[in-house]
């Protein structure tokens, strides 16, 4: 819980951080749990807009505890009924002490009729009054609950409560625990007073207000006035004249009550954000964008890239006949839908893929959410798997589009041009060999060329030797592209998820932290 503090703070800037509050919370919380909160902004915003020059106090008490012959002391005129009969007070009277500007602010408090009180305003004591509304609550002990809820109504909107206590009934546990200890953050804003004390011996008073102060020291009600009051005989009127007095000259009752129902909510409301800011870590990024990297495959395709290049590089700078016989070969990415020339996508994520993702996920809301309260934790995990159903095809799409081949080598050509040199010298060489067998066969000697000129079948073994050595030198280079090839792919592809895993995770989550840090600042700053 929020714990109460002095408020240095205008009350405006309290309004909007509240409602910025409101704003931020609203749809991550149900309906009730913001009620409070709306329903001050509300009532301040309508206050803070009718008359300041007005000070709006009401008297409240319970069934016979004289309330209404206060007022009557207080305004100098029998305004309110008093009887024996109970409940005494069935209607709110009002009486305003200089009329001019306050229609709206009785129309806003819904009072049907109000007393003027006019009279010997130049005197000095009515003077010291001008700007008060003073109202004689009905008892909010009364058997008919319309007057129970017109009181309880015109307690939320009224900027100084006077709590008329009576001796009998001082005590009572639902004065003390359905009304005041519901004031405790009003303090400012609230007398308490302890009628009828001319029935009481000296000792009896004395220690009765003790008594009462103690109690509400126990609601946490301590520092409020205790007044002990007759108004009988007029003993204490004077001293809650004072303070009512007080109340109107300083014209910040209407602000101060504001601003205690704002502490109010805004204790109820602590419960919802923590003290610490959240963040998403670089750790939890990484962490998750290697779960979702082995998901999609990341490693396979970069293997299947070097292979493919070590394919094409043996089929461009080898034999012939190998070349030949290679084309026979799948190009390993073509095996995963991914041709080397024209991008396509890789197969469809399987159900354990899908899960992994999924899981990677849910693990970086958890663990971005640690240590915060509810209901931000769910909030957290359902910004991060908003776009759930599009991820897969989004990595998908990742890989299947990120460039992971490169240029073949123009030495590969050169060397793919000797190997048909040194194929067509080795053909040479058979053939001469061939047709020599087969005149030899007819007995025909075919003569060797002449000394001094490479014998013709000699070209048969330099060629297969040369072709041979040319092999031994070049597959190293190609294996050495390959693996150059699967870095560069794995890298390529990592940043392509990375990208992915922002968009579609990172992002979503570092938003809704976001909201959690500006509902944490606008009630930090209340």
């Amino acid at each position: 819980m929020k714990t109460p503090r002095p408020r240095p703070v205008a009350l405006p800037s309290r309004l909007k951080s509240l409602r910025r509050f409101v704003e931020v919370v609203g749809d991550r919380l149900p309906a009730a749990e913001l009620a409070p909160a709306r329903a001050v902004l509300e009532r301040a915003g309508q206050r803070l807009d009718l008359s300041r020059e007005h000070t709006v106090v009401a008297l409240a008490g319970a069934t016979g505890s004289g309330k209404s012959s206060m007022f009557n002391a207080l305004a100098g005129l029998e305004l309110s009924d008093v009887g024996v009969r109970r409940p005494t007070t069935a209607r709110t009277q009002a009486c305003v002490w200089g009329p001019n500007g306050s229609g709206e602010l009785l129309e806003w408090l819904r009072l049907p009729s109000w007393h003027a009180r006019e009279t010997v305003l130049d005197a000095e004591e009515q003077a010291a009054l001008r700007g008060l509304i003073l109202l004689d609550l009905p008892d909010f002990d009364s058997t008919a609950a319309a007057h129970r809820e017109e009181a309880e109504r015109l307690l939320e909107l009224v900027d100084l409560v006077v709590w008329v206590l009576d001796p009998q009934k001082y005590a009572d546990n639902l004065v003390h625990e359905r009304y005041l200890s519901q004031f405790r953050r009003h303090r400012e804003v609230t007398v308490v007073v302890l009628n009828k004390v001319d029935t009481l011996p000296p000792d009896g008073a004395r220690a009765c207000l003790e008594d009462l102060t103690g109690l509400l020291k126990t609601h946490g009600l301590s520092g409020v006035p205790v007044l002990g009051v007759a108004t009988t005989t007029g003993e204490g009127v004077s001293g809650l004249r004072a303070l009512i007095e007080k109340a109107v000259a300083g014209k910040r009752a209407a602000s101060n009550r504001l601003g205690a129902d704002v502490d109010t909510v805004a204790g109820g409301l602590g419960a919802f954000v923590g003290p610490q800011p959240a963040k998403v870590t670089a750790d939890l990024v990484r962490r998750a964008s290697a779960a979702l990297a082995a998901t999609a495959g990341v490693d396979a395709v970069a293997e299947a890239a070097g292979a493919s290049y070590r394919k094409r590089g043996v089929s461009a700078t080898g034999w012939p006949l190998t070349r030949w016989l290679g084309r026979f070969r799948r190009d390993p990415l073509k095996r995963l839908h991914l041709d080397p020339v024209a991008r396509t996508s890789v197969p469809p994520p399987t159900p354990a893929r899908r899960a992994a993702a999924t899981l990677a996920v849910r693990d970086l809301a958890d663990q971005a959410s640690v240590g915060l309260p509810a209901p931000w934790p769910a909030t957290v995990r359902t910004a991060a798997r908003a776009d759930e159903a599009d991820l897969s095809d989004a990595l998908d799409r990742a890989v299947g589009s990120t460039a992971i081949t490169a240029r073949n080598p123009r030495w590969w050509r050169f060397v793919g041009g000797l190997q048909w040199v040194f194929a067509l010298c080795a053909l040479v060489g058979a053939g001469w060999l061939l047709v020599r067998l087969g005149l030899g066969a007819l007995g025909i000697d075919l003569p060797l060329p002449k000394q001094g000129i490479v014998p013709v079948p000699t070209l048969l073994g330099a060629g297969l030797l040369a072709g041979l050595l040319l092999t031994v030198v070049t597959r190293p280079l190609i294996g050495i592209g390959a693996r150059r090839t699967e870095r560069r792919a794995t890298s390529a592809l990592l940043a392509a998820v990375d990208r992915v895993t922002e968009e579609h995770v990172v992002a979503p989550v570092r938003a809704e932290l976001t909201s959690y840090d500006d509902a944490r600042k606008a009630l930090d700053a209340l």
